[in-house]
């Protein structure tokens, strides 16, 4: 890896998109604060060691205005980013940023595949009355045909609508209840990884909006990405929300999974 092609890591404290609970935009501070707490250190399992900064580096995080004029700002910021040979690891805020972000990546990636770790499908085609809700995201996504793959792992609560948007955008699925067929999952060409922290069972990160009992340990989480066989070319973690945490425990997870995906991204 070459200094201009490190990874980003870009805080995006978006929440206003959130249908059930604010506080969402709060989170790139609190996962920063867990990253570099002196309670834990920079080594990843797979022996890297990220107090290097020779393959990363954080930027200020976007400064966030209205819904439409944040869309912007993160879709030029990212493309931008992405002109200059770096790779992206964004914090969210709220689900309904990876859109925007995925804008910019399709524009660099056409053959972009996304893995979407969740407890929802989010493709609700208009989610009380806001087609840009992070109940939405990926139906904005799909609709556009921003990915030819789109993988979501860890659903456990999808309604009969959202059943029919993933079929009606060949969304491939494997629900929580199947988990064990996530470790045969394979993929070509560029990858994203769209996390969002409720995949988690609420025992293992209660610092979220929507507590969705029978999720991921943590160790599932990072089976999953520590078996990639791919290179991510990018991934964001959203829906952190520190008003629900617990002694700061999700903070700390999120840390934890920023490192490893972060130390994935950099080994390949």
């Amino acid at each position: 890896m070459t200094d201009v092609d490190k990874i980003v890591v870009l805080g995006v404290p978006c929440d206003q998109n959130s249908s059930f609970l604010r506080g969402a935009a709060a989170a790139p501070e609190k996962i920063n604060e867990a990253f570099f707490s002196p309670s834990a250190n920079l080594w990843a399992e797979n022996g890297g060691n990220l107090q290097s900064r020779s393959h990363w580096q954080t930027i200020s995080d976007l400064e966030p205005a209205d819904s439409t004029a944040t869309f912007e700002k993160i879709k030029n910021t990212i493309g931008a980013l992405l002109e200059a040979q770096q790779r992206i690891m964004a914090l969210g805020g709220d689900h309904s940023i990876t859109y925007p972000i995925i804008e910019a990546y399709a524009r660099k990636y056409p053959d972009l595949t996304i893995l979407h770790l969740d407890a929802h499908p989010d493709t609700y085609d208009n989610f009380e009355g806001n087609p840009y809700s992070h109940a939405s995201s990926f139906a904005r996504i799909m609709e556009k045909k921003l990915v030819k793959r789109l993988v979501q792992v860890g659903v456990r609560t999808m309604t009969g609508h959202q059943k029919k948007q993933n079929q009606r955008f060949g969304v491939e699925m494997i629900a929580m209840n199947e988990i064990d067929r996530a470790a045969d999952l394979t993929f070509d060409g560029p990858l994203y990884l769209s996390l969002d922290m409720d995949c988690l069972d609420p025992a293992f990160a209660p610092g979220v909006s929507h507590h969705e009992p029978g999720g991921m340990s943590t160790r599932k989480v990072l089976e999953i990405v520590q078996n990639l066989n791919t290179p991510l070319v990018g991934a964001d973690i959203v829906e952190v929300n520190p008003k629900r945490d617990i002694n700061g425990v999700t903070a700390m997870v999120a840390a934890k999974l920023l490192k490893e995906i972060m130390a994935k991204m950099v080994g390949g």
